[in-house]
This record gives structure tokens, C-alpha cells and sequence, in this order.
């Protein structure tokens, strides 16, 4: 018999690639969103039943927050992780065979603005301001549960990096067009993971039961924007790129509608927990893990 994996809210960049990999292990892959063929939000019984003697959930659900936070937005933001998790963790209360492992997706974001030392699972300091309150409601929804059959993991996963996808898109279009310089003050850190470490991460998880709780998932080697870009420019075979200021970054985010907290927040984040657990990161450097995305 296959073992069974159900994914939640897993259409996006992330979520694809593990559907894919877990199916080629061996796994049934049940997928739950708002696509056709997909077991439904609205669908409590088809969650319950998609749920039921399944080994692992794997939840991503989440509104992308690469937009400007109006109020509307963000409450789409908020509600598309709060409600989402809140229906699935209701599911697993209904299972008389729950998941063995659920693992929800949060966010690195959660920590706050470090220039002065890295942020741990034990060590780290919350942050303020609207992306840290979503992160927390997240986190405080997700571990509200009392699952004693299901055991929880919250990874609070650092920008994603891969092939085909996600943020190497509009990084790798920057510096195609000599626009890859340094971006606001160029020391701000930059908290990283390439793609096929998340897959590895969750099926190291799924084989260590005594493991749970919180756990980031970030390559234990950050690096500075001013690095990133240079290393990006190398990779790509680029001999320059032009900086570009914060005052620049706004005005183009605006255009975009998006928020340069994305770029200009410092990211310093160290993945304590699994380095402990003894994870070894197939992507440790960001050098490695360029070479593996950016082909000729």
C-alpha cells in the first residue's frame, strides 16, 4: 500500500515541486486547494476522508504577500492562513486514523529586523509590524490544536530558492538587464533555502519522531544583499549591475505593487534546531546552490 501524503494549498512554487517528488518516492499525493480536481476548502467531509490514514499533512496555504498591504490585502493574508489552518486542524480532530505527522508552513519573517546577531529557535527575538503579527495568529492557530495522535512541526521557512520559479525569476531578469547591483543599503542579511532541502527537511522529519515544535528552515550559511547580488552577477556571467537605492526600491515597488520589505528587511536566520537534530543541508552554500539553479 502507498503511503498516503496530503498536501494543502501546495499550487504554488513550493508546493508542485513536492507533489512531484513524493509521488516519485512512492507516496499518493492528495492534494486540497481551490483547483478543479482538488479536494475543496468547503469540503469538510472530502478533508476528513483525504485525511484519514494518511501518514503526513503538509499545509502551505497562504495568500502570496508580493502585493502592497492595503486592508484588503491584508486580510487576505491573514484570513488565507488562519482559516486554512483552522479547517484542517478541525479535519484531523474528526480522523479515527489522524495524520501521524502534520507539518504547517510559517514563515522566517516572524523574527525580527537583525543586523546585530542571528535569530534561533531558542535565541530569536519576535519582531513588530503587520508581517510578524500574520506569522504569530499563524503559528498560535496551527499549535491551538490539541492533536494527541498528530504530532505538529511549524517550519518558519527563509526565502525559497530553485529552478524554475519563485524569486530566482525576478532576480535573475534584474540582472539580465544590468539592473543586479546592490539593493538599498546592501548589508541587510539575506536568509535563504534551496527547494530540494525543503523535501529533504520534511522527510527527515517524517523519520524522526521525536522531533517537533518549531524548527526554521534556512540554510545555516545567510548572506548579505551586496553578496547575493554579486554572487548572482557571477553565476550569470554578468560584469556589472547597477545599485539601487531604497528611495528607488519604493518607487518601483509601488509600480509593482508590492512592499520593499521583502528586499530591505534583514533576514538573519540559522536553522539551530535541525543543525542539532543533525540535518546536513544538501545546499549549504548559496554558491552550490546557484550552480545547481542557474545553468548555462
Amino acid at each position: 500500500m502507498k503511503r498516503k501524503v496530503v498536501i494543502a494549498g501546495g499550487t504554488g512554487f513550493i508546493g508542485t515541486y513536492l507533489e512531484r517528488e513524493l509521488q516519485e518516492l512512492g507516496s499518493e499525493v492528495v492534494m486540497i486547494s481551490r483547483r478543479p480536481g482538488h479536494v475543496a476548502w468547503n469540503d469538510a467531509d472530502g478533508i476528513r476522508k483525504a485525511l484519514e490514514q494518511s501518514e503526513m499533512l503538509i499545509n502551505l496555504a497562504g495568500r502570496s504577500v508580493n502585493c502592497r498591504y492595503d486592508d484588503a490585502n491584508k486580510a487576505d493574508i491573514l484570513n488565507s492562513r488562519t482559516e486554512t489552518t483552522a479547517i484542517l486542524g478541525q479535519a484531523v480532530l474528526d480522523c479515527e486514523q489522524p495524520p501521524a505527522l502534520w507539518i504547517n508552513s510559517s514563515t522566517a519573517t516572524i523574527y525580527r529586523h537583525a543586523e546585530d546577531r542571528p535569530m534561533t529557535e531558542a535565541a530569536g527575538e519576535i519582531g513588530s509590524g503587520f508581517s510578524v503579527d500574520v506569522a504569530k495568529a499563524w503559528e498560535q492557530a496551527f499549535f491551538a490544536f490539541d492533536l494527541p495522535h498528530t504530532r505538529q512541526v511549524a517550519l518558519r521557512i527563509a526565502i525559497v530558492l530553485g529552478r524554475g520559479g519563485g524569486v530566482m525569476i525576478p532576480y535573475r531578469n534584474l540582472v539580465r538587464f544590468g539592473l543586479g547591483g546592490v539593493q538599498g543599503p546592501g548589508y541587510q542579511k539575506f536568509s535563504w533555502i534551496h527547494l530540494e532541502d525543503i523535501l529533504d527537511i520534511i522527510l527527515f522529519l517524517r523519520a524522526r519522531p521525536d522531533l517537533s515544535g518549531v524548527f526554521n528552515a534556512a540554510s545555516p550559511n545567510p548572506v548579505t544583499n551586496k553578496d547575493l547580488m554579486l554572487q548572482l552577477r557571477k553565476a550569470m556571467k554578468m560584469p556589472f549591475g547597477l545599485p539601487a537605492p531604497a528611495w528607488m526600491l519604493e518607487m518601483g515597488a509601488r509600480v509593482i505593487r508590492t512592499e520593499t520589505e521583502l528586499i530591505l528587511k534583514s533576514r538573519w536566520v540559522i536553522p539551530e534546531r535541525l543543525l542539532e537534530a543533525g540535518y546536513e543541508f544538501k545546499y549549504p552554500t548559496l554558491d552550490k546552490a546557484l550552480g545547481q539553479i542557474i545553468t548555462p
